[in-house]
């Protein structure tokens, strides 16, 4: 069983930066894809980014590449999304989630989420 808890949302003005935060817990954290998705107001939830459990090659959504990172701190059990030059197009609420071993886009691919925390960006 793996717990996910998210943190570090709130308000920015667009150009600005956050960190998100998801703490997990669990035994096998190491052996889970992680992966970061978001919802905005109306629209259906979709994938932002990914990391394998080796934190080998990362993916990210071509919506947000270049801007945002996602890593992981094994001793930690926990995974981050740095966010750089924001806009207003990606206020909504940022959901952590976990599937085991393969990286997937998809939302019905993962069996674990943490509760959101909102992101919003004024302009």
């Amino acid at each position: 069983q793996v717990q996910l808890v998210e943190s570090g949302g709130g308000l920015v003005q667009a150009g600005g930066s956050l960190r998100l935060s998801c703490a997990a817990s669990g035994r096998f954290f190491t052996t889970y894809t992680m992966a970061w998705f978001r919802q905005a107001p109306g629209k259906e939830r979709e994938f932002v980014a990914a990391i394998p459990p080796n934190s080998g090659s990362t993916y990210c959504a071509d919506s947000v590449k270049g801007r945002f990172t996602i890593s992981r701190d094994k001793d930690q059990n926990t995974m981050y999304l740095q966010m750089n030059s924001l806009k207003p197009g990606d206020t909504a609420v940022y959901y952590c989630a976990a599937r085991r071993f393969l990286v997937s886009y998809s939302v019905n691919a993962y069996d674990y989420w943490g509760q959101g925390t909102q992101v919003t960006v004024s302009s």
